[in-house]
């Protein structure tokens, strides 16, 4: 097993359930993936995934009920801000209808029969001057903007049941990975797969030999490596590439004097020069919130090269904006992700742009039934997040086990 994720966890106990005996290679130095929970003046904060998306169908809703974990639902209300004030009844609900008429119309758009297209193509018009506010929102949730992922990328993932955990996504995962074999520092450069069995190669030089591999690398790392001995089919290397770079960082503030009231709620602001893409208030009933950076954001830091400063200095420009510097007088900006320029991520999730819808049922099929991918890109209900990836290695996980005998490696 190449990764110690979401994915590659869920796999991994899926096969050890099974009698399995597996290895995990993971090149960091601790579990979790693009799930990873810190604490900031005592309170514990996730710099990665946060959201536990899609109750109904995400396996560690029900995982974490079993096990007793603190789940708490997300609210269904949130804040909505105009220019400088809270928005009047008549504007709360004018956003809401706005925001339903945008997810039933690209719902339908999803289920209309005919060729791939833009999400963009699918948006109704007559969105009034809420329109931007919701393609700014879909693009942040989608990872990159509307006119850059498929239709097919929609219904929404929201339904109704959303959670957070009380101390993080992150340290969810670090004890759902308690008691595996996990190998860290251990990143694979090189894997042969030719014989009818496979031999994983690390940088420092150890050789892992298997009866199968799971790769749960992002697509965005795999697009470079490991190498594959022999290559991949061609088919599997267009899948592969073809995904797009989703982008969606946060910079977590600790704001007290913070004008929204209500532990967990989504601000969606209006108006102005500039605005929030995100932003998450009261985290916990806590004085920390999560400013949510979209791909536009994160770009034009990034050119201007000037690095977790330049975020601090950019949000707290844009909070200006909104709310007047006198309002910020005791904000600070502990923290800030950069899962774009993590080596082991590369960005936050793989997009689907436009005409590539079915890689994802590709690349579900084994490789020479020695090879087999997992990982949230492959999953077409809840793509981009960690119950996805956690889905899909279960999936593999349970294909691999029909082909190997318990008690083999």
């Amino acid at each position: 097993m190449i990764g110690a994720g979401a994915a590659g966890i869920g796999a991994a106990r899926t096969l050890a359930a099974r009698g399995v005996s597996v290895a995990v290679l993971e090149a960091r130095d601790r579990v979790g993936g693009r799930a990873l929970t810190v604490a900031l003046r005592g309170h514990a904060l996730d710099l990665g995934a946060h959201w536990l998306h899609a109750g109904p169908i995400n396996p560690l809703v029900a995982l974490g009920r079993a096990r007793g974990e603190r789940l708490r639902k997300a609210p269904q209300d949130s804040h909505v801000w105009v220019g400088r004030r809270p928005g009047r009844g008549d504007e709360v609900r004018a956003n809401a209808r706005a925001f339903a008429r945008a997810d039933q119309a690209m719902t339908r758009g999803a289920a209309r029969p005919g060729a791939d297209r833009a999400a963009a193509t699918a948006l109704p018009p007559g969105l009034g001057p809420w329109g931007a506010r919701v393609a700014q929102v879909h693009g942040l949730v989608s990872g990159r903007p509307l006119g850059e992922i498929s239709i097919h990328d929609f219904p929404s993932m929201e339904y109704s049941d959303n959670f957070f955990l009380a101390d993080g996504y992150g340290s969810y995962l670090a004890r759902l990975a308690d008691g595996l074999p996990v190998a860290l520092g251990t990143a694979v450069t090189r894997v042969d797969w030719s014989g009818g069995r496979v031999h994983a190669t690390t940088a420092s030089g150890t050789v892992y030999r298997a009866r199968a591999l799971i790769v749960t690398v992002p697509m965005m790392v795999l697009r470079d490596g490991p190498t594959f001995s022999p290559p991949l089919p061609n088919a599997v290397r267009a899948a592969i590439d073809g995904f797009t770079t989703g982008i969606y960082e946060h910079a977590v503030l600790h704001w007290p004097s913070s004008p929204f009231r209500g532990r967990d709620r989504l601000a969606a602001i209006h108006g102005g020069r500039r605005a929030p893409p995100g932003l998450l208030t009261r985290i916990d009933g806590t004085p920390f919130h999560y400013y949510e950076l979209d791909c536009h954001e994160a770009a034009a830091i990034d050119a201007a090269g000037t690095g977790t400063d330049g975020v601090r200095r950019y949000v707290r420009a844009v909070l200006a904006d909104v709310f007047g510097y006198a309002r910020l007088r005791d904000l600070t900006i502990p923290t800030v992700s950069a899962w774009r320029h993590d080596p082991w991520s590369r960005g936050s999730w793989a997009v689907v742009p436009p005409g590539h819808a079915p890689a994802r049922l590709q690349l579900r099929e084994p490789v020479g039934d020695t090879v087999w991918f997992a990982g949230e890109a492959l999953s077409r209900e809840q793509w981009g997040t960690v119950g996805g990836a956690y889905a899909e290695g279960t999936r593999a996980g349970e294909a691999v086990a029909e082909r190997i005998s318990p008690g083999t490696a």
